[in-house]
């Protein structure tokens, strides 16, 4: 089932938009993976490194992405585009090439595309991580650290890699209007990203309140159901 699924990409896309805090103004969206044979994409991807079909899915789904912001037309026309890297994916050696080679064939302005990496692919060689995220950026891409304060983050991976981005975590915005803690720690990752020239976006935003205290903080982005639900093609076409 996995072979016929990569090999006919029954895969379906939905993006979740990425807005501006300060302005409400709509001005990405991140890629995101459903399947009728899993109950969600990490689901997938775990049967697919079972049956030694990870690379495959992978590469397949971030050819499907690109072909489809690459031909975005009217209020979609030009917009950035997120997709998620898996750690194996920065892993592997010449992964930036063939990525760079996908990105010409489509012919997307690779300043559109933003690259999110996890916490666990910085964990793996961190010279050759570097080297080829570089690379990427170089080209034009930007690069995101995804989900930043689920696991152990280290700092360092903030001055020593070649990131244009901050995507703070879900779990730590969720009781930010509740706890005063919970306060101080999204506040002062704002202010340090700030102060390394990074942009910052806030995942998981669910009310008016949330958003305000971003706001006051001088966060950059957000995403999250209070701005919307990931949506079709079609209905990101209505959203925008």
């Amino acid at each position: 089932m996995l072979e016929a699924i990569i090999a006919h990409e029954q895969v379906e896309l939905v993006f979740q938009p990425i807005i501006e805090a300060s302005s409400g103004r709509f001005t990405g969206a991140e890629a995101l993976v459903r399947c009728a044979a899993a109950r969600n994409a990490e689901a997938l991807f775990v049967r697919a490194h079972a049956a030694s079909l990870g690379e495959r899915l992978s590469r397949m789904i971030q050819r499907k992405v690109l072909r489809n912001a690459s031909v975005w037309e009217g209020p979609l026309k030009g917009l950035g585009i997120s997709m998620n890297l898996l750690p194996a994916d920065i892993s592997r050696p010449n992964y930036e090439r063939w990525l760079l080679e996908e990105i010409e064939a489509t012919g997307i302005d690779p300043a559109r595309i933003t690259l999110e990496i996890t916490e666990s692919a910085l964990l793996q060689d961190r010279d050759a991580v570097a080297a080829r995220l570089a690379t990427l950026r170089d080209a034009g891409l930007r690069i995101a650290v995804d989900d930043f304060g689920t696991g152990y983050a280290s700092l360092n991976y903030l001055t020593s890699l070649p990131l244009d981005m901050l995507k703070i975590d879900r779990g730590l915005v969720t009781n930010i209007v509740e706890r005063e803690r919970d306060r101080i720690v999204v506040r002062r990752l704002t202010s340090l990203a700030h102060e390394l020239g990074l942009k910052v976006v806030v995942e998981g935003v669910e009310s008016a309140a949330q958003l305000a205290l971003l706001n006051e903080w001088g966060c950059d982005f957000y995403q999250g159901f209070f701005g919307s639900v990931p949506l079709e093609h079609d209905a990101l076409t209505r959203f925008a």
